[in-house]
């Protein structure tokens, strides 16, 4: 007779893959937080790192033993002599000698390439302007330039490649989904850059990316919540939360061009006056700055030289500028309320008095949370390596996983 059918109640409820998959997100999530421990309170005893972690002894000093093995962190100092027993105590700090990663950011004028060490450093960086604009172009002469700073630095291991630009950009899938102002659409970034640099390669918006930059390397770490307004000839934000960054459906988080500021005058594309994108962007400022007669050209930062050698009209601007960049972050602050604030706009990177105009318009009772971004100099050049140093220090062990693996296949 025919074996009876019985109802398969022990196989839909089996329980094994559910620690399999919590275990991998527990390791993760600890290797990740010894690793940032070490970068923030380096030198820094085990027992301390434990201490700030919540993590075990036991666990620690194999998180340890392993990042040192692989080049990640290493002792800071011979042990000292103990007259008593036990093992002596030996500070750990990162290693920023052996890794470094790449970073390429895509503006609309230029392209910016740069390697950057663990900490996030830039250590060289190379800007060229744009002839042809198309993706293949830029992408190609990204790659080849990147390749020639590594090839100048022997003795560093390229870890990956971190990418940024504005626009919509796609993390997930690693793609500039839509940047209208330089014309791209649907690019497929990481798979073009990847296969051109041998390297695993990592893509975000450079708003999201300055915001992980602030967390790990500069004046918002610490910070429970994070906004970033990004300035340029894009204008875009960034929004974190517990070191956790606000992406989105397709990464579409931060798309702020069309929303209205209060006493803008600019026409927009859209229909409506006063976007932030038209009324805020460099463009906007440098066609401004030419019809005063103040430049004769596209580049805001002659404005800047200008407002420097005491022109007024050129003070006049970008104060004027500055003080509609503080209701941009006004109305901002209003919707999120964020414990900090970055803004990265040229005057109110280089200029008292810019910084001065936003804090006026967010109002003195919220004035200390705003300030520049941390990374005055190589703002762009961080941007992009600061992608890939995000993915390092969320997923460290996984990370030098992906680099061998796309070794061994490029092999």
């Amino acid at each position: 007779m025919p074996r009876a059918a019985t109802a398969p109640t022990t196989t839909l409820y089996a329980p094994s893959p559910v620690p399999r998959v919590a275990d991998s997100d527990r390791r993760r999530t600890s290797a990740s937080v010894v690793l940032r421990s070490v970068l923030e309170h380096g030198p820094v005893a085990r027992s301390t790192i434990a201490r700030v972690t919540g993590l075990s002894p036991a666990s620690v000093t194999d998180y340890c033993a392993r990042f040192t093995g692989l080049g990640l962190i290493r002792e800071a100092q011979p042990p000292r002599r103990s007259k008593g027993s036990g093992r002596p105590h030996v500070p750990l700090d990162l290693d920023d000698s052996l890794f470094v990663v790449g970073g390429v950011h895509v503006a609309v004028p230029y392209t910016t390439v740069a390697l950057l060490d663990l900490r996030g450093r830039v250590l060289v960086e190379r800007r060229s302007k744009h002839g042809p604009t198309d993706p293949a172009t830029v992408l190609a002469r990204a790659a080849d330039e990147l390749r020639a700073l590594l090839d100048a630095a022997p003795g560093c291991r390229a870890l990956a490649v971190g990418f940024a630009a504005g626009g919509w950009v796609d993390r997930e899938t690693g793609t500039v989904v839509e940047h209208p102002l330089l014309g791209w659409r649907e690019v497929p970034v990481r798979e073009v850059l990847g296969a051109r640099t041998g390297l695993p390669v990592h893509v975000d918006g450079h708003a999201r990316a300055l915001v992980g930059a602030e967390q790990l390397f500069g004046r918002a770490r610490g910070s429970r919540s994070v906004l970033h307004l990004f300035v340029g000839n894009v204008v875009d934000a960034a929004f974190a939360t517990n070191d956790e960054v606000h992406h989105g459906p397709r990464s579409q988080a931060g798309a702020i061009a069309h929303l209205p500021l209060r006493g803008g005058t600019e026409p927009c594309d859209c229909g409506r006056i006063g976007c932030l994108q038209v009324e805020l962007s460099e463009r906007t400022l440098c066609r401004r700055a030419r019809a005063a007669g103040v430049i004769d050209g596209v580049n805001p930062m002659r404005l800047l030289d200008a407002a420097a050698d005491g022109d007024a009209t050129a003070v006049r601007l970008l104060v004027e500028r500055a003080r509609m960049v503080g209701r941009a972050v006004e109305l901002l602050l209003d919707v999120l309320n964020p414990e900090t604030v970055v803004v990265t706009e040229i005057g109110v990177i280089g200029r008292a008095d810019c910084l001065a105009a936003v804090h006026e318009a967010v109002g003195a009772d919220r004035a200390a949370a705003v300030g520049p971004t941390s990374f005055p100099d190589s703002v762009l050049a961080t941007a992009g390596g600061a992608v890939a140093l995000d993915v390092l220090y969320r997923d460290p062990l996984g990370a030098l996983a992906r680099l061998d693996l796309v070794r061994a296949e490029a092999s």
